[in-house]
């Protein structure tokens, strides 16, 4: 870990990020309400015209996103300084995030490369916006994103050799998880994941043994059942490390992390006490059959039929984007169970067994059939289209025994999986800000190493700040959930925020590498592709402002 020893911060920081987390809170109470008086008809958010405002209703959720990200670097820096643990380093990193993010929302947010949403675009005028800039506000903007702060920032790095930026906050537990994750991710998956990567080859099932061995797959599992009984912090930590080294590898945990929360959510006693044990150990690897070719994030449109005769259901319908079910033993699989109900009501989740496939034969499986989806990127597990014809699953494999549960039961696993593709994004995040700086401490031009020239410290810079921005952020939804709260605002955030700074940190390190970067042979290309799914899968990005915007809109009638 890279951290600096100066116990105190600046005698100011902590009182102003306080002030300025009041006033953003208040400006953003301000663009709810300019927002709301857009879209809320008749006492009640309408769906027409939040769909007619998407711009403005999505820019809220940006808006809403930064205020979360600056209250938790707040909450960061208080608790850190309570400990003790805020040193020069973690200092700065704060100080730059504070002042950018604060400019930006007086600026204009990047929603994507090419859309920024300015505080005109959610009804507020510059007269409002000026009464809510205080003092304190300002004094953060001058003194935050400088030259001089940046600089500085490049040059402790440069001094020391931890990979992590800055102490995360964490405890001695989740340091030590950190640790032997990072053990197993240099010595067995780095070396290797470019490889996997290039030859579109399955992660080794020695590597998944390992990851067994490790507890990966029962982190969050009771230890009733054979899991470790961790809370979904340590799921961000393990997420993180592993896919700094391969986002494939992270990904693993994720097939997982959603079978034993639906089966711990929605599962019998007895589907329970079968599955759960076989997750955590291992044995059973599981995958999550949900999407379909015309539905996309529209599950209530879903079409895949299960028809009940006698002790079983015959399958029938078409999934597309399935992850790694050529090696999985369990199906997590949304169907429609009542065709008479329209919409979410008639669907079911069922617990499907089937074999393990090879590359010659993947799915050897009566009424069972698929083909390869290739992708530039997110390899090592690969991607089907899979096609049931009378595919029969046992009728008492029904998660929960009672039909028309299903959408019910799969929206309860989506804060976690939200705040588990956020702590993968990290780890993208991570691996190009490693990638970009030690290129840019071995690439010399001009008679300097590239980190020498101040364009290229500045991407560096901005990369461990956005970095630790979104850590906090997500380890803030982590311990909401892991506490009982409801938390699918922040994870949705968390997801939000960290999928576009994994891509934008992916996208400087390729422009530092220069055309090395365009290069297949560099590892920095494939992180590119990696980097770039994570504002699609697990909710759009569009989508996923949609539903922040919604709750936001909702929570202020």
């Amino acid at each position: 870990m890279l951290a600096s020893t100066r116990p105190e911060p600046g005698p100011d920081l902590n009182a102003n990020a306080r002030a300025a987390t009041v006033a953003v809170e208040a400006l953003l109470a301000d663009a709810t309400r300019a927002v709301g008086l857009r879209v809320i008809k008749n006492g009640r958010v309408s769906a027409d015209l939040l769909d007619r405002e998407q711009r403005a209703a999505h820019g809220l959720a940006w808006f809403a996103t930064y205020v979360e990200a600056i209250r938790q670097l707040a909450s960061y820096a208080e608790r850190m300084s309570a400990a003790g643990r805020f040193g020069e380093l973690e200092e700065l990193l704060v100080r730059i995030g504070l002042g950018e993010y604060l400019a930006q929302m007086l600026g204009g947010i990047p929603m994507s490369q090419g859309e920024f949403v300015r505080p005109g675009d959610l009804g507020l005028g510059a007269e409002q916006v000026a009464s809510r800039v205080t003092a304190a506000v300002e004094e953060l903007i001058a003194t935050g994103n400088t030259a001089e702060n940046r600089a500085r920032l490049v040059k402790l790095m440069r001094d020391h050799h931890g990979a992590t930026v800055g102490d995360c906050g964490l405890d001695e537990t989740l340091e030590a998880i950190r640790d032997e994750m990072r053990k197993f991710a240099e010595s067995e998956v780095v070396p290797h994941a470019h490889d996997w990567h290039l030859t579109n080859s399955y992660i080794p099932i020695q590597v998944v043994a390992h990851m067994s061995e490790l507890g990966v797959f029962g982190l969050t599992i009771p230890e009733q059942y054979g899991g470790m009984g961790l809370g979904k912090e340590s799921m961000c930590v393990v997420s993180e490390e592993l896919s700094r080294g391969y986002i494939g590898v992270g990904s693993l945990g994720t097939r997982s992390e959603i079978a034993a929360e639906l089966i711990l959510g929605g599962g019998t006693g007895a589907q329970k006490s079968q599955w759960l044990p076989k997750i955590a150990s291992g044995e059973v690897l599981p995958t999550a059959v949900f999407t379909e070719p015309n539905t996309g994030s529209d599950l209530a449109s879903l079409k895949t039929r299960a028809v009940k005769e006698g002790d079983v259901y015959k399958i029938h319908g078409n999934k597309t984007w399935i992850t790694h079910p050529v090696r999985a033993d369990l199906m997590t699989l949304l169907v429609r169970t009542d065709p008479k109900e329209p919409g979410y009501r008639g669907l079911s989740m069922l617990l499907a067994e089937k074999p393990r496939g090879t590359d010659e034969e993947p799915f050897p499986a009566p009424g069972m059939s698929g083909g390869e989806i290739e992708v530039l990127g997110y390899r090592g597990m690969k991607e089907f289209e899979i096609g049931f014809d009378g595919f029969e699953v046992k009728a008492d494999s029904l998660l929960g025994g009672v039909e028309g549960q299903g959408f019910k039961q799969l929206m309860q696993t989506f804060e976690s999986a939200r705040i588990q593709t956020a702590a993968r994004a990290i780890g993208v995040a991570q691996s190009a800000m490693e990638l970009g700086r030690r290129y840019a401490e071995e690439r010399v031009q001009f008679g300097q190493k590239l980190m020498e020239f101040p364009r290229v410290a500045d991407k560096i810079a901005m990369m461990a700040v956005e970095v630790m921005i979104s850590r906090q952020i997500t380890y803030h939804a982590a311990r909401q959930k892991d506490s009982g709260r409801r938390c699918d605002l922040e994870a949705g955030m968390a997801k939000l925020l960290a999928a576009r700074v994994a891509w934008a940190s992916a996208d400087n390190a390729v422009q530092i590498h220069g055309g090395n970067g365009f290069a297949l042979e560099y590892p920095v290309s494939r992180v590119l592709c990696d980097a770039r799914i994570l504002n699609i899968f697990e909710g759009a990005a569009e989508i996923q402002a949609h539903v922040i915007a919604r709750r936001l809109l909702d929570g202020s009638n």
